[in-house]
């Protein structure tokens, strides 16, 4: 009986999915509330819309004579109230393109930095200890030479385990090694140990630990016959830190409502009309760090006005694609080449020339202080002070646990409730505390390890490879540790930060054509993906226009030449899922036929209740971090100066380069985006149809960190920072053509006909496409389903 209520609510309501209360008495069963969408109670255009279908339903019934004459959407205008976003987004010179009657907007692109993080740490000890050697070899399956990696909940806590037996004691077979050398072992260990207790439990995107053998030995089988090879030495890397902190997370949502706001025509409720009446098509890609992925989960939440907690739109709305924005393998070698130049240019004091005075980001080691040599000793000494004084605090706190743990107890700090944090920790703060969920022990850890890799005293040696790092703790720990009151730290932030501004850019390259080989080969796949996702709105969009031509001209075209946009659609979509193509999984052609379904869902104009049933955008977001931005930039900048395009103007303009050149760092929520505009006013045939406008955000504006006014004070409360808007990367006026943009980039990126085939890993195929999958998928991220 109740499944045949479910039916007919179903059915009722013209909804697949509805969630309604049961009252069972007396052995009937009866509906009291169906359940609304919860995304949107607040929205003021789904009551707008609601109120014009009802009034439509009562005129159709009453008074047909007037269904017709009235407009079909509300006469007043209901202005949605938009979240304040002074505190956090910045305008920068203002974007170009208007939104008139000729010109439409087709396509955004953004390519996205993650939001502000914890430090990248890492720990790097040999380890002998049979415990440690035998665990490597439960997990990779007892080979002797294989490399072993520990990222879930049952091997880290294996891990700890044997950790925690192992801490008070010295390491076994190495008596010859001196007692300073044991001490730093026992040290490394305890590190380890309170990296992997830290939260009481484990989230292992944010914690990973790899078993590398060194040595083996020849140890005789159990049976007595023959031989079997057996580790007695391996490398244990720890990798821990990079979380998005709670400033993270707001600054990624608040990006997105600025998106909202100011990226689409409507300001603000025109995307959110676009997204629910079919006439947004949105993908959003993550690389495979958690940060950047939960980056990417906020910014969505921004964007679509959503609600709740981040882990489903998580699920439902972000995908991984690590071999588009991860790694850097493919420019190893090129980026140690450009260090290599750099600290010769650092540490031997020479000043370079610059030849072209006008252009001087066309020099080698372009932006490097010109007193860098000299500032690398004061960067040594202010990094032991800071160091020195939070070793004192660590001491304190390591009594404390020490006390602790001899009675038993262990004072666990709940890190997965601080990484869902949208507000500083008061508690923490007032307790005099660090900020998150690093203790001094682990903050004292990170400092000893940079202050010993920054300068090696018995070689007398600067490591410039270690500046950033020192940067990154500084600009932590001035915006989130404040309250420590750590004496020097602002003077190290100001020494690190003239230091990282010369380093960091020309990591990826030593001069404007080593930056263009680096980015070119680190971006090639996204470059790839971008191109893809412009031709096919091309194309999208020249279907419309002769459908449009067409319907013009006779009337009894639309139902055939629907069916073929549908097609192109189809085409267009398998294109993109190649473009992806990050899995290898075998996908069965009933996959490929709900595909094809899930790809025609568009607005059908005969039933649309919107001024504009034509109009349709797509959205492509790609959020990764600092090397990929840096990356696609230099590419972007620097590609006339390939030979085969000798002659050719830079896609940025000179006023750009000059502001680019000045921006040293692409910090927090930095970004790229393009936007393709059709002037449908203009031939199909002519190039300028379609133009593409080029903007850039350099992120997080760290000027409160710098400054001593009411301002700064705000920031340094909330422990956050403003982000900048976006600065035009053309000449006001200006018309880049889509046809000149893939002229230019196309050497440059990776063809459509390289990418994977399509491929999507069994069980989840998309927003809810598959939605028993995905609701599988939730199950297993939700607590219940661990204990």
């Amino acid at each position: 009986m109740e499944k045949e209520i479910s039916r007919e609510i179903c059915i009722a309501f013209q909804q697949a999915v509805c969630g309604f209360d049961l009252l069972r008495s007396e052995g009937r069963s009866y509906v009291c509330d169906v359940n609304g969408w919860s995304f949107v109670k607040n929205s003021y255009k789904y009551y707008d819309d609601a109120a014009c279908v009802l009034r439509k339903m009562f005129l159709d019934a009453k008074a047909p004579h007037l269904s017709s004459t009235i407009p079909p959407i509300l006469p007043w205008k209901v202005n949605e109230p938009v979240q304040p976003s002074e505190g956090l987004t910045r305008q920068g010179s203002g974007i170009i393109g208007t939104f008139g009657q000729s010109e439409e907007l087709r396509c955004v692109i953004a390519i996205i930095r993650h939001g502000d993080r914890t430090p990248k740490q890492k720990v790097k000890l040999k380890v002998t200890e049979e415990k440690l050697l035998n665990l490597m070899l439960k997990y990779n399956g007892g080979r002797p030479r294989a490399e072993t990696k520990l990222k879930s909940a049952v091997q880290l806590q294996d891990l700890l385990d044997a950790t925690r037996i192992l801490v008070p004691r010295i390491r076994p077979g190495r008596e010859s090694d001196s007692e300073a050398e044991d001490i730093e072992h026992a040290e490394k260990l305890r590190q380890v140990k309170a990296v992997l207790e830290e939260g009481g439990h484990f989230s292992g995107i944010y914690r990973k630990v790899q078993l590398k053998p060194l040595k083996w030995v020849k140890v005789a089988k159990n049976n007595g016959e023959g031989e079997d090879e057996k580790p007695v030495e391996a490398l244990m890397i720890l990798k821990y830190g990079g979380v998005l902190t709670h400033a993270g997370r707001n600054q990624a949502e608040e990006l997105g409502r600025y998106f909202r706001n100011n990226m689409y025509p409507g300001e603000g409720t025109g995307l959110l009309r676009l997204h629910s009446t079919y006439r947004h098509d949105l993908k959003i890609y993550s690389s495979d760090e958690g940060r950047v992925q939960m980056s990417a989960a906020a910014f969505a939440k921004g964007l679509l006005d959503l609600e709740g907690q981040l882990t489903p739109i998580l699920v439902s709305l972000v995908s991984k694609d690590s071999s588009m924005l991860d790694g850097l393998e493919n420019a190893s070698s090129e980026m140690e080449e450009a260090k290599a130049r750099l600290n010769e240019i650092i540490t031997s004091g020479i000043k370079s020339v610059n030849i072209n005075p006008e252009k001087p980001w066309m020099v080698d080691g372009a932006g490097v202080h010109p007193n860098a040599s000299e500032l690398l000793p004061e960067l040594v000494k202010l990094t032991k002070k800071v160091t020195e004084q939070v070793r004192l605090l660590a001491k304190d706190e390591s009594e404390e646990l020490a006390e602790a743990s001899s009675t038993g107890v262990i004072l666990p700090y709940d890190q997965a409730k601080a990484l869902g944090k949208t507000n500083i920790d008061v508690d923490r703060i007032a307790a005099g505390l660090p900020c998150g969920s690093e203790g001094f022990l682990l903050m004292f850890a990170r400092w000893r390890k940079l202050q010993r890799d920054l300068y090696n005293e018995r070689k007398e040696r600067f490591d410039i490879t270690q500046i950033p790092d020192v940067y990154d703790s500084c600009k932590y720990d001035l915006l989130h540790n404040a309250h420590l009151n750590l004496e020097g730290l602002d003077e190290l932030f100001k020494v690190a930060q003239l230091l990282a501004d010369g380093v960091i850019p020309n990591e990826y390259g030593i001069n404007p054509k080593q930056k263009l080989k680096i980015g070119s080969k680190i971006a090639r796949r996204l470059l790839g993906k971008i191109l893809i996702d412009l031709r096919n709105t091309r194309e999208e969009a020249i279907s419309v226009a002769e459908l449009k031509s067409a319907q013009d001209i006779n009337p009894s075209v639309p139902n055939g030449g629907r069916e073929e946009i549908d097609q192109r659609f189809k085409s267009q979509s398998k294109m993109e899922l190649a473009g992806k193509g990050s899995f290898t999984s075998e996908k069965s052609m009933d996959q490929e036929d709900d595909e094809d379904k899930e790809t025609k869902y568009r607005l059908d104009p005969k039933y649309a209740n919107v001024k504009t049933p034509e109009r349709h955008v797509r959205t492509r977001l790609y959020f990764t971090s600092e090397s990929h931005i840096h990356s696609l930039m230099n590419v972007l900048r620097y590609c006339n100066l390939d030979e085969s395009l000798q002659g050719e103007d830079s896609l940025v303009c000179d006023s750009a380069l000059e502001r680019l050149c000045k921006t040293k760092e692409l910090d927090y929520m930095s970004q790229i985006v393009l936007r393709l505009f059709e002037n449908t006013e203009v031939a199909l045939e002519d190039p300028k149809r379609f133009r593409i406008e080029m903007t850039f955000s350099r992120g997080a504006d760290l000027s409160p960190l710098e400054g001593n006014d009411s301002e700064a004070a705000s920031f340094h409360q909330e422990h956050t920072l403003p982000i900048m808007g976006p600065e035009r990367l053309q000449e006001v006026g200006s018309c880049l053509t889509l046809e000149m943009m893939e002229k230019m980039i196309r050497q440059f990126a990776m063809p459509a006909e390289d990418f994977p085939p399509p491929s999507i890993p069994q069980g989840f195929s998309g927003y809810f496409s598959k939605s028993a999958a995905v609701l599988e998928r939730l199950v297993n991220l939700w607590p219940f389903n661990k204990h």
